[in-house]
């Protein structure tokens, strides 16, 4: 199943550049040339769902490339492979003493595939679907340390989303981006939680 779920989310990616390199041949304008490029930036991941009480926000990371095809002046499709941080922070109430601060860490590689529109020159408004492979899952019980970290395999391997932000790019390529991603599966089987990550990301295309 999980082999399916990647294959179809390789399919969608190829589709959408078959689709933009059918129409970069048919109009060489050079405002519909590819580009590539690369990002990173910062995570604030939670849960949302009936069964987890507004658990603190996991601070990390996400970083990857991206290839972006136009079909138009004003409308493109851009498809990105990054590496995200996700979960979140809780505590545990001790009997005697401070409550244990302990991290959940869901890592993923997320794809998403996202529509653009230009609304000014530079300024741009995304929205798509995202499709996420679980990569890493524990528990850290000392995020703030080396040890401490406890691998487990409760998560289902495969996170389906949709994302929304916005872009501003410059004529030299640095591009900056806010985006907020919520997944639509529940990340363990018969779990009522679902991610929810907002991103913050600088990057440049080429």
């Amino acid at each position: 199943m999980k082999s399916l779920k990647f294959l179809a989310a390789a399919a969608i990616v190829f589709a959408s550049v078959s689709t933009a390199s059918a129409q970069n041949e048919a109009d060489n304008s050079t405002d519909r040339t590819v580009s590539f490029g690369v990002k990173g930036g910062v995570n604030f991941a939670s849960v949302t769902g009936d069964d987890f009480d507004s658990p603190d926000s996991r601070t990390s990371f996400h970083v990857g490339v991206l290839a972006e095809f136009p079909l138009d002046p004003m409308f493109s499709i851009q498809a990105e492979v990054l590496y995200s941080g996700q979960g979140f922070e809780y505590d545990i109430p001790a009997f005697v003493g401070e409550d244990q601060h302990v991290e959940y860490q869901l890592d993923y590689i997320n794809i998403p595939v996202l529509a653009k529109i230009y609304a000014t020159r530079g300024l741009s408004f995304e929205v798509g679907p995202q499709f996420s492979f679980k990569v890493n899952e524990e528990i850290d019980t000392n995020p703030n340390g080396d040890d401490g970290d406890n691998v487990i395999n409760e998560a289902e391997s495969f996170d389906f989303g949709i994302a929304g932000g916005v872009s501003f790019t410059t004529e030299m390529g640095l591009f900056a981006t806010g985006r907020y991603t919520y997944g639509l599966t529940d990340i363990v089987k018969d779990v009522n939680a679902r991610n929810s990550v907002f991103q913050i990301g600088i990057g440049y295309k080429f």
